[in-house]
C-alpha cells in the first residue's frame, strides 16, 4: 500500500471551525436517473454550507468518470472518489490524498482472480485510474463486455509477466448476478487482508462488481481521515447512500440514511428517505438538521 499527499487540505469555512460533515453517495443517491441533480437537493446542500457544514460526495467513480457527468456549480467542498482511494477539493480540483496498491499486492490479487476464472480489470494509479488492463475468460459476461466497450479507448490487454503492471488503484472483477454472492465470499476469504467491496453494477443493475482495494481504503476510512483533518467530531457526521458499497460508511456514521431506491435489506437497517429521483438527499438533510436542533446542537 502506497499513501501520498499532493496538496494540503484547506478548510472551506475560511478558518471557522466546521460544525458538521454531510457525506452523500453520488450515483443513485444524489444523481437522478436522468443524470441531473434535483433542485431541492442542490438547494439543501447549499443551505448546509451556509450553516457551516462541510459537504462531501463519496463515490465509487474515478475523477474521469465523475467529471463526465454534466453537472456544474454544485455547492460541494470535497469529493471522496474511487471508493475512498482519493480525495479532492471540489473547488479548484486539487487532489489532496491518494492510496495505491503495491505491485506485489496487484500480482497476488490477480492470481486469485485468475484462479477462480473471473473477468477483471486492473486500474492505473490516480489520477489515471480510468485507464486499465483487463483479463478476459471465455465465459459469457455481457456486463464486463459493456464496461470494456465504454472505456475501450483506455483499455489494454493484461500481460502475463508477474508484477509487470506496477502499482494500481484497484482491481475490479465483474461477476454475473447468479454467481455474485458465492464468488464474493470466496474472494473475501482469500484476500482477507485487502478491502473487498461489493457493488451492484450501474450498467445492468444486476451483476456484482467485486472491487479490491488496499485494506485502508473505503468510504468510511477516508471519511474518518477527512473528519480528523478538519477536526470534526464523529457525532456531527451524517451519511446518505443507496447501495452495498455505501454500507461501511452508513454503519460508521452516527446518523445514516438510505434513499428509497436502495435494496430492501439496507432500508430495513437504516432510516429511509425519498428516492434519488424525488429529493432524498434534501429530505435527509432536513431530518438531520431537525434532530440537531432538537438536541440543541444547531442554532435556531
Amino acid at each position: 500500500m502506497i499513501i501520498s499527499r499532493n496538496n494540503q487540505i484547506v478548510n472551506p469555512q475560511g478558518g471557522v471551525q466546521p460544525c458538521g460533515l454531510f457525506i452523500m453517495d453520488f450515483d443513485g443517491t444524489l444523481l437522478r436517473s436522468d443524470r441531473t441533480v434535483a433542485l431541492e437537493d442542490r438547494d439543501a446542500i447549499g443551505q448546509l454550507g451556509e450553516l457551516g457544514i462541510i459537504r462531501a460526495i463519496a463515490t465509487g467513480r474515478s475523477l474521469f468518470s465523475f467529471n463526465a457527468v454534466p453537472i456544474s456549480d454544485l455547492p460541494m467542498d470535497f469529493i471522496i472518489f474511487s471508493t475512498g482511494a482519493g480525495v479532492m477539493h471540489y473547488n479548484g480540483g486539487k487532489i489532496i490524498r491518494k492510496v495505491n496498491l503495491e505491485p506485489r499486492e496487484v500480482d497476488r490479487a490477480s492470481k486469485v482472480l485468475k484462479t477462480h476464472r473471473l473477468d477483471f480489470m486492473i486500474h492505473r494509479p490516480i489520477p489515471d485510474n480510468h485507464m486499465f488492463a483487463y483479463y478476459r475468460t471465455n465465459h459469457i459476461n455481457a456486463d464486463f463486455d459493456r464496461r470494456l466497450e465504454l472505456y475501450s479507448r483506455h483499455a489494454d490487454i493484461l500481460t502475463e509477466t508477474p508484477n509487470s503492471f506496477g502499482p494500481a488503484t484497484q482491481l475490479l472483477a465483474v461477476v454475473p448476478a447468479r454467481n455474485g454472492p458465492t464468488v464474493l465470499e470466496t474472494i473475501r476469504n482469500e484476500l482477507f487482508d485487502f478491502n473487498v467491496i461489493q457493488t451492484t453494477s450501474p450498467l445492468d443493475g444486476e451483476s456484482t462488481w467485486i472491487e479490491i482495494f488496499p485494506s485502508t481504503v473505503s468510504k468510511s476510512q477516508t471519511a474518518a481521515w477527512l473528519a480528523e483533518e478538519l477536526q470534526i467530531d464523529k457525532r456531527q457526521i451524517v451519511s446518505v447512500g443507496n447501495d452495498y458499497n455505501d454500507l461501511d460508511l452508513l454503519a460508521w456514521t452516527d446518523c445514516s440514511y438510505v434513499v428509497d431506491n436502495a435494496p430492501a435489506d439496507l432500508k430495513n437497517r437504516f432510516t429511509t428517505v425519498a428516492s434519488n429521483n424525488s429529493g432524498g438527499v434534501a429530505e435527509a438533510a432536513k431530518k438531520w438538521l431537525e434532530e440537531k436542533k432538537e438536541d440543541g446542537k444547531m442554532g435556531g
